[in-house]
């Protein structure tokens, strides 16, 4: 059963409630974490406080957050909203993929980490034939060798390059 006010809302229904509920949520926490975070300085104004428009930000988020919670016209979460927090769910999947190749990089390497991380991502995307893949590998190799040697990026040497012979360890350093 539908209310007439349910009906006469514009736009997309689906995962409105469980977003609205989610933001208040993590604002109201970060606005709480706000003291511990930041620091309030003696003899400056008002404006130029560290803690100020972090404050003003984050007071924006709550009251907007629970402004838009308070106006949506239907107050329980549907099967709808569970399959768009689903969906939401699967941006999650590739931001854990990206902290775990941040992680892996210092200990293991940049080349060794990039040659499994991109087949695996391809293979993850679907893309499982033996010559995407083989591209892919490929690829790896040519953004190491762009952000390496080309760029120059500086990449911290891995934690493994301490276990090779001393020869071995600096060309690992300097090229891997």
């Amino acid at each position: 059963m539908t209310t007439e006010r349910e009906r006469r809302f514009v736009g997309p229904r689906r995962g409105q409630l469980v977003f609205a509920a989610v933001f208040v949520a993590l604002s109201a926490l970060l606005l709480v974490m706000l003291p511990e975070q930041t620091a309030w300085t003696k003899k400056t104004k008002l404006f130029a406080q560290p803690r100020f428009w972090p404050a003003v930000a984050l007071g924006g988020m709550a009251l907007f957050a629970a402004l838009h919670l308070y106006r949506l016209p239907w107050k329980r979460v549907s099967r709808y909203d569970m399959r768009e927090v689903r969906k939401w769910s699967e941006a999650v999947e590739y931001a854990g993929w990206f902290m775990a190749y941040v992680i892996m990089v210092p200990v293991i390497g940049y080349l060794p980490v990039t040659v499994v991380f991109v087949p695996a991502l391809a293979w993850r995307m679907g893309y499982r034939s033996r010559g995407m893949l083989l591209l892919s590998v490929v690829f790896a190799v040519a953004v190491v060798i762009l952000f390496k040697a080309v760029l120059a990026v500086r990449i911290p040497g891995a934690m493994l390059y301490e276990y090779f012979p001393s020869a071995l360890r600096s060309f690992a350093i300097l090229y891997l």
